[in-house]
């Protein structure tokens, strides 16, 4: 008799159902995009914002002594300390390893240029970088963190030998000497002018819109050698997806308790990598990049408080339209919840089958909603965040399934209560009267 009076109501109330059941569609179908947008839009911020260069910076600790003598600082501008390249590799067993997405080694070198029709030689900066390197099964390197540079060409590769290398030439640097992709010129030391020059061939030339465009770019390998630094770095760039900044995360870590400094260490905090790269590389002094973290930082939290917002609201008009849908139908039923009473029926039983509708439509509603609304997240993605291709990529989340169902539940029941508490509440006899 139970599941023929439920049967019974979705046949005789269709229109009612349906409308409750559109309600419910609309609010999960928003709340799965919302949160399938949620899991995802960090790491798309995080790409997004990459424009802005690295998060973290590495570089030798002694760069923060001062050398004086009489009151003079008479520390070499350009710096003596070195970071080991071999060190580098420590970086895959800090606890996050997994979130760093690029690093960047540097190493700048002053270079004495000449051209091979004998004109006089020019002083430039030229800067070591990693290009298209394999880091742990990463791809990463330079361009990767400076993804603002604009190459004609391609970039520098290592050889072998020495007396022929490939470099990279900024633009305005090939205008002031007079060359173009593919030309070669001589290339050695500025300080060290008495040994042998090599070949530079261009191999492409770079427009940064900063100091890059006046600079030579090698391969870090052949800079190591022009600065007898084998080995050695001076700065590494460090691009990570972390947690926004909050007050927990600005705080020393060596004056916290145990377990909150374990609870720090273990949040993925621009402040907390840093710290583990310190540990993990001997001799090194690294920061974030606050411009950059907090741009991030601003961005997602923001964003985030908007898509629940919308959740919010998109949850709450569908439990009023179902409220509204409900109260009708139960009017509509007066009757037939009259007769049940007079024929003995508990207001618990009554109760339970009104729920039980409202349940089941909430569990259908709730996982086309999912699928409408995983639909809508991977349309949403490919529209908001077009650096990742441009393309719809489906977003389906398993684990938001049965949230989202939950969700549904909630609504419908939440719903529904206010009408079925007041039909509850009115006497099968009036009811029987008023209907006669």
């Amino acid at each position: 008799m139970f599941f023929r009076l439920l049967m019974e109501s979705f046949v005789r109330q269709r229109r009612r159902k349906l409308l409750a059941g559109v309600a419910i569609l609309l609010g999960t179908t928003a709340v799965t995009a919302m949160l399938a947008l949620a899991t995802t839009i960090g790491d798309r911020i995080h790409k997004e914002l990459a424009v802005y260069g690295a998060n973290i910076v590495v570089y030798p600790k002694a760069d923060l002594l001062d050398v004086k003598v009489g009151g003079v600082d008479v520390k070499p501008a350009s710096g003596g300390a070195y970071l080991k390249e071999s060190d580098l590799q420590k970086l895959k067993g800090i606890f996050w390893a997994n979130n760093i997405t690029g690093v960047s080694p540097e190493l700048p070198v002053t270079l004495a240029v000449a051209r091979h029709d004998g004109d006089p030689v020019s002083s430039v900066n030229g800067v070591g970088y990693w290009f298209d390197h394999d880091f742990n099964g990463l791809k990463t390197g330079a361009p990767a963190l400076h993804p603002w540079w604009r190459l004609q060409g391609s970039w520098p590769v290592s050889h072998s030998s020495t007396e022929t290398i490939d470099v990279v030439v900024g633009t305005n640097l090939v205008n002031r000497l007079q060359l173009r992709s593919g030309d070669s010129f001589n290339l050695q030391r500025a300080q060290n002018t008495e040994s042998s020059p090599s070949t530079a061939k261009i191999v492409g030339i770079v427009a940064a819109g900063d100091e890059t465009d006046n600079e030579i770019l090698l391969s870090l390998k052949d800079a190591q050698a022009y600065a007898s630094a084998y080995d050695g770095v001076r700065r590494v760039e460090v691009s990570a997806r972390t947690k926004p900044e909050d007050a927990f995360a600005r705080v020393d870590p060596d004056s916290l308790p145990p377990k909150q400094r374990e609870i720090w260490y273990c949040r993925p905090y621009a402040n907390s990598i840093a710290y583990q790269i310190r540990e993990a590389i001997p001799g090194a002094q690294a920061e974030q990049v606050r411009r950059v973290e907090q741009s991030e930082g601003n961005v997602l939290s923001r964003i985030s408080g908007l898509m629940w917002l919308i959740s919010a609201a998109a949850l709450l008009a569908a439990g009023f339209a179902v409220s509204a849908a409900m109260a009708t139908a139960i009017l509509e039923r007066r009757g037939e919840i009259g007769l049940m009473r007079s024929l003995g029926a508990s207001k618990g039983a009554i109760a339970f089958l009104f729920y039980t509708e409202s349940g089941l439509l909430a569990i259908f509603a709730g996982t086309l909603g999912y699928l409408l609304g995983s639909g809508l997240a991977a349309w949403l993605g490919a529209r908001i965040f077009a650096g990742d291709g441009g393309s719809a990529q489906a977003v389906l989340i398993p684990v938001l399934l049965p949230v989202v169902v939950a969700l549904a539940l909630v609504v419908a029941i939440a719903g529904s209560t206010p009408s079925i508490r007041a039909a509850l509440r009115m006497e099968p006899s009036a009811i029987l009267r008023a209907d006669a």
